[in-house]
């Protein structure tokens, strides 16, 4: 490895050699070209509202044998889709097709899935604006719509 450039007129070298240092880093070119915000369906937001398409049941990875309940999202925003997860025991029974619903980030690492669910980055949190931990609760009733 070379050494670093020294002296009065090396500022310019280092500048470059730093640069140079920074394209070798994924992060830093994700960062950089704005990558993540391209890719990302919701477009940077924490939260989207969306049409629900159909009720789907995605298999668990190994070691798990189980069939997750999720539900096929269009987004109101920019009209791509997305599968979201429905938390909870009973939650897929509330959400209906053609339901407006709010998916977030499921919180799993580097904004991956999270868990068992292979490719599943989002989950439901609200269902025609009623929250879905109070509907499964029972403390709400469905709103019609």
């Amino acid at each position: 490895m070379a050494k670093k450039s020294r002296g009065m007129n090396a500022a310019s070298k280092l500048r470059a050699r730093r640069s140079d240092g920074h394209q070798m880093d994924k992060w830093y070119k994700k960062k950089k070209l704005g990558l993540a915000k391209k890719s990302d369906p919701l477009a940077g937001s924490s939260q989207a509202r969306g049409i629900v398409l159909k009720k789907v049941e995605i298999e668990a990875k190994q070691p798990n044998s189980a069939l997750r309940k999720c539900v096929r999202i269009q987004l109101i925003k920019n009209g791509k889709q997305v599968t979201a997860f429905a938390p909870g025991d009973g939650a897929s029974k509330l959400i209906d097709e053609h339901d407006e619903v709010i998916i977030e980030c499921i919180g799993g690492k580097m904004g991956r899935s999270k868990g068992d669910l292979s490719g599943i980055r989002w989950q439901v949190i609200k269902v025609n604006d009623q929250s879905l931990q109070a509907l499964r609760a029972g403390k709400i009733e469905k709103a019609r719509k």
